[in-house]
């Protein structure tokens, strides 16, 4: 009986680790298909336009524009899994060790400085910045630059999807500032199950809402780690506020980026050897916290 309550109880907790994966690439694909039938469909042009040379090139490049970021958000997010930023695999070095060199219990190795133990990955993770939940991966070394440009083009297109469904909150507010219009962008989920709008309206409504409030969370996390990529920082030292490997704007883009951090971004299949190894890192301040 024991014996089969921890295989379900590993099943739904290996269940719940997936969960915010499979949701992010629903809520993405969703709101693609969303724009993208706002595009085609229900292009925001006077009725003589509809069939003019210039409406064909609005839409192809709207349309150009939105696969362009999905394609990078898909590309980024799976090479960012794909990438291990632990331990595993890396020679630590035998020499005497260094300032800022700690003994990892769990893993029975001594670990290099910005190394920390993740007790989601089970592992220590080299210059770890902290465990992303909706990716259910930690952030290191290895796959920053591919977190943080999913991060970015995640941020151009909930902000083009937002622009492009301004059209469905002025539909819905038309008529002025209603308790049913007020209740149908705040709780449409309710407004669908008590039967008072149809299932075309809850979809533009939930989508756009959606739009909103991820284009918000979304702004907060990419902006919070481009000010601690220029800072030289992970988010464990911006917690202590110490700066001690921080080497001037350029050369933390370069040390974290890779050697081409002015046009990897563009496309994750563009090379960007990372100048160091995780495990060296030149200090330009006191390790202790100041706080």
């Amino acid at each position: 009986m024991t014996s089969l309550a921890s295989k379900v109880f590993c099943r739904v907790e290996r269940l719940c680790h997936h969960m915010p994966v499979v949701l992010n690439t629903f809520l993405v694909f969703s709101i693609t298909g969303e724009v993208s039938y706002l595009v085609l469909v229900e292009a925001p042009l006077e009725a003589d336009q509809k069939k003019t040379e210039w409406t064909s090139w609005w839409k192809a490049v709207h349309l150009l524009a939105q696969y362009f970021m999905l394609v990078n958000i898909c590309w980024n997010a799976m090479l960012f899994l794909k990438t291990s930023p632990s331990i595993r695999g890396v020679f630590l070095g035998g020499e005497g060790l260094g300032q800022g060199w700690r003994y990892c219990y769990t893993c029975e190795t001594h670990t290099p400085p910005r190394c920390s133990h993740c007790y989601d990955c089970k592992v220590c993770v080299l210059r770890r910045d902290h465990h992303c939940v909706f990716f259910d991966q930690c952030v290191g070394f290895r796959n920053y630059r591919y977190f943080l440009s999913c991060l970015l083009f995640m941020w151009s297109g909930l902000l083009y999807a937002t622009v492009m469904n301004a059209e469905v909150f002025i539909v819905i507010l038309k008529e002025g500032v209603t308790l049913h219009s007020v209740l149908l962008l705040l709780i449409p989920w309710i407004m669908l199950i008590s039967g008072q709008v149809s299932a075309r309206a809850f979809s533009f409504a939930f989508i756009a809402d959606t739009c909103v409030v991820g284009f918000l969370l979304v702004s907060a996390f990419f902006f919070f780690h481009l000010f601690l990529l220029l800072r030289g920082q992970t988010t464990r030292e911006w917690y202590s506020s110490r700066r001690p490997y921080s080497l001037g704007i350029l050369r933390n883009l370069s040390h974290t980026l890779g050697l081409r951090w002015y046009i990897c971004w563009v496309c994750p299949l563009i090379p960007s050897p990372l100048p160091g190894d995780g495990i060296n890192f030149q200090v330009t301040g006191p390790l202790e916290p100041t706080r």
